[in-house]
């Protein structure tokens, strides 16, 4: 950085205000524009049998169908509500 004489200050100042606003600009676009990612809600075969009202066969061959999409860890199986949600299609 170059030595600053006292006349140079001013211009100095201004310059670093400007950065300085232009940096708050940038952090409130970025505010605005930043989604938190909320974590996906994960529901049991039995929760979705609830959601449904339908009984663990009905949710097992929808699943081997396709028309449901699962996910496992261990011997467990997860369904994402958001998933599950658009699983249902409209009618009329």
């Amino acid at each position: 950085m170059a030595k600053l004489q006292f006349e140079d200050l001013p211009r100095a100042m201004e310059q670093v205000l400007e950065r300085l606003e232009s940096i708050e600009n940038e952090l409130k676009e970025v505010r605005e524009n930043l989604q938190p990612k909320v974590p996906e809600e994960l529901m049991t075969r039995h929760e979705v049998a609830d959601f449904f009202k339908v009984t663990l066969s009905t949710i097992w061959k929808w699943s081997k169908n396709g028309n449901l999409t699962y996910y496992g860890v261990g011997n467990r199986v997860y369904y994402k509500r958001s998933e599950t949600e658009k699983a249902m299609i409209k009618i009329n």
